[in-house]
């Protein structure tokens, strides 16, 4: 992600949440970003065995991945795990990008989306942080309003959400006992 941005390309597949049997997907998908982008989504050179070990973490770990996929493959993915040891609802966001889709405008709707999942999951800040080459992600970033300082040989943001009126949050019709979902509109 150290280029400048091509033109938007039309992607026809879908951008959605994965579901924990998406999670081999994801996996391989992780597994397919070449070193560059390896070393810019995980801050630094990483072994296929921690990547893979990783991939399984997220959905054990319960963190929400929304993904660009394309028949059957996940291509980009963005991630947003719970950062709990802060006092306000944090949570840390992620983003991979294959080469060949890179600078044409999927980090932006993916980040975009995952916004979108933090603000529905009541979150008022994102974190971020990346290398201090990553010059794209520190782009995206910015372009989102993250206010960015490098510290420790890293480049961390934060990104504050604004509140979501909740005529704006998904529909969750309930049975008539109240406790399942039976239905869900967006």
């Amino acid at each position: 992600m150290t280029s400048a941005s091509s033109a938007p390309l039309a992607f026809p597949g879908v951008i959605r949440q994965l579901r924990p049997s998406d999670r081999c997907r994801f996996k391989e998908h992780l597994l397919r970003l070449d070193g560059e982008s390896r070393h810019d989504r995980f801050n630094g050179g990483t072994s296929e065995g921690f990547v893979a070990a990783y991939a399984d973490r997220c959905f054990g770990e319960g963190a929400t991945v929304v993904a660009y996929v394309e028949d059957d493959h996940v291509l980009g993915a963005a991630e947003l795990h719970e950062r709990p040891e802060f006092e306000i609802p944090t949570g840390e966001i992620a983003f991979s990008v294959e080469r060949d889709l890179q600078h044409h405008g999927l980090g932006r709707r993916l980040f975009r989306r995952i916004i979108g999942h933090a603000q529905a999951l009541g979150y008022i800040q994102l974190k971020v942080t990346t290398h201090p080459g990553n010059v794209a992600m520190r782009r995206l970033a910015r372009s989102f309003g993250a206010h960015l300082r490098f510290m420790d040989g890293e480049t961390t943001g934060t990104v504050v959400l604004s509140p979501v009126e909740e005529s704006a949050l998904p529909i969750i019709l309930t049975s008539e006992s109240g406790e399942q979902p039976v239905r869900e509109f967006a």
